[in-house]
């Protein structure tokens, strides 16, 4: 029967998430640029992109709380996907940057609402089949999405020069995602009940090892510099001219989905050391696209899509295995908003040290990053034999 399928359930969830991406991360690929032809500041830029960061993620605190106390997973994740999809091509309407970054929050309140809840269920989905590669095909879903998007915006500029047409034409796959994500409502009522309650990593929620976790991947992230930024440094270097930022951001999405397979398959067979390979393959990302020419630049791109797919798969399955499944939303939620919070410290700071030097950047990016190294040797060697 269809409505047994856990991979069938995976796979919806996934052409929501890659409609989605086509969405939100279409918008995202041309905002910094949009943003500066609006007449924003790089520091506005680096506030935006880390407050919305902050945003998504922080108040998935709230919403993985209420979604373990009410119990109704998929009714959270529609609403939060309603109010994130509709606010990017809303972005059409605007004509002032302020406008615009009042949109810009909503998207992201929107993902903060549907996140732990979308997570949850998939982790349900997962449990048989193996997180590592459920999470993996999610992401790799998500990130054709997130590649698509782009080059729909790079054709879009390239042959009209507008950004708000761009918005305007993402309104197409907003809907499609919310029909299809209507169609596994129907089919899978009850998600939960593919997985049986087993013993995690640790019976507490907030025990030692999930806090060591949480700070291990937010200090990661608060060195990990938002694409908006990324894209405005190369909008007023113009290494790029605008219609080769989204292309070049397509292209990490299209790194991203083929990094979040394979780190996500072997994940299942080595643990958290895999963790630790994925950051030491992306840290140097920021010389790259920093102070590259187009071709270094490139390289800095791939880098930094490497780096996006491990965070996007198996930095959330990771988290499953910390928490027990009636817990499981409010665990994402926690995680999400503590992650948040030092992405939201690091990307404003970033773009305060882009202001400042380039080169202050770069070093603040590489040392975040490898400061977290030491602290998921220590979660590889507690909990690697545990998984």
């Amino acid at each position: 029967m269809i409505q047994k399928s856990p991979f069938l359930l995976v796979i919806f969830l996934g052409l929501v998430s890659l409609l989605g991406d086509i969405t939100y991360e279409g918008a995202r690929s041309i905002i910094g640029p949009y943003l500066a032809t609006l007449g924003a500041s790089a520091t506005v830029v680096g506030f935006v992109a880390g407050l919305g960061e902050f945003i998504g993620y922080g108040l998935r605190l709230i919403s993985g709380y209420l979604t373990d106390k009410i119990k109704k997973y998929w009714t959270v994740t529609f609403l939060g996907y309603f109010i994130n999809l509709i606010s990017v091509p809303s972005l059409a309407l605007t004509k002032t940057w302020f406008q615009a970054i009042c949109l810009v929050l909503t998207e992201r309140i929107g993902k903060a609402i549907r996140t732990p809840a979308r997570d949850t269920i998939l982790s349900f989905a997962t449990s048989k089949l193996g997180r590592g590669k459920g999470f993996g095909f999610h992401e790799a879903m998500d990130q054709i999405g997130a590649m698509t998007g782009p080059l729909i915006m790079a054709v879009i500029l390239f042959y009209t020069h507008s950004y708000k047409l761009s918005f305007l034409v993402l309104l197409i796959p907003a809907i499609l995602a919310l029909l299809i994500l209507l169609f596994s409502i129907l089919l899978y009522p009850h998600p939960q009940k593919f997985e049986k309650e087993k013993s995690s990593i640790e019976s507490k929620i907030f025990s030692k090892g999930f806090w060591l976790y949480a700070f291990a991947i937010g200090i990661y992230g608060a060195g990990y510099a938002d694409f908006a930024l990324i894209a405005y440094h190369f909008k007023k270097t113009k290494i790029l001219i605008g219609s080769w930022i989204p292309v070049f951001y397509a292209i990490a999405m299209g790194i991203d989905a083929i990094s979040a397979l394979i780190f996500g398959y072997l994940f299942d067979k080595k643990g958290f050391i895999i963790l630790i390979f994925s950051v030491l393959i992306s840290f140097l990302f920021a010389p790259c696209v920093f102070l590259g020419d187009f071709k270094v630049s490139l390289l800095g791109m791939i880098l930094w899509g490497i780096g996006m797919g491990a965070q996007e798969s198996i930095m959330r399955a990771a988290i499953s295995f910390f928490i027990p499944k009636d817990k499981r939303a409010t665990g994402y939620g926690i995680f999400n908003t503590f992650y948040g919070f030092l992405w939201f410290l690091g990307s404003f700071f970033l773009g305060i040290l882009y202001d400042i030097s380039i080169y202050a950047l770069i070093i603040t990016s590489i040392t975040l990053q490898l400061l977290s190294i030491p602290l998921l040797i220590k979660l590889s060697k507690t909990y690697l034999n545990k998984m």
